[in-house]
């Protein structure tokens, strides 16, 4: 029996939808965790890294949301960055109460050599759509989270 006849064209969609992004997600998270691991590094630990390059020294509390990690895992993985030298710890001079994660000399060492050849893998990872079709996928699948975050829960 064809359980398909119970969905309308648009809801068959959407389900088929859900599951290919769902496959792609993971396999482009696997490839980029398989490129990640191999400069030494976790996931997470990449994430953290990256944002003290590109954007300066952080309150540790504020890393969490802007790498989606929990902010029970986040003292964890500064443990663990800071352990292999690639962060510092620093305590904010206007309020005691905020340190921040800085990114050392050897921090930004490592990630001056890794980052251009994880910006190349990344771009092997999608090269399956052309410049124009990655721009095309940015503004749809932006459209769609942005839709989603909107609808409220029952």
């Amino acid at each position: 029996m064809n359980n398909s006849n119970q969905f309308n064209k648009d809801e068959e969609l959407s389900l088929k939808l859900f599951i290919v992004l769902t496959r792609a997600l993971q396999a482009i998270e696997n490839q980029v965790t398989q490129n990640i691991k191999s400069y030494g590094l976790n996931l997470t630990e990449f994430g953290v890294l990256e944002l003290l390059y590109h954007k300066g020294g952080q309150p540790i509390q504020k890393i969490g949301e802007k790498v989606l990690l929990a902010s029970s895992s986040i003292t964890y993985v500064v443990d663990k960055l800071e352990k292999k030298s690639y962060l510092a710890r620093e305590a904010c001079a206007s309020d005691r109460r905020v340190t921040y994660a800085v990114i050392t000399e050897a921090g930004t060492k490592l990630m001056d050599e890794i980052f251009p050849k994880h910006a190349k893998a990344m771009s092997e990872i999608m090269g399956g759509l052309s410049t124009e079709e990655k721009q095309e996928a940015i503004h749809h699948l932006k459209k769609l989270g942005l839709f989603a975050v909107g609808i409220k829960g029952e």
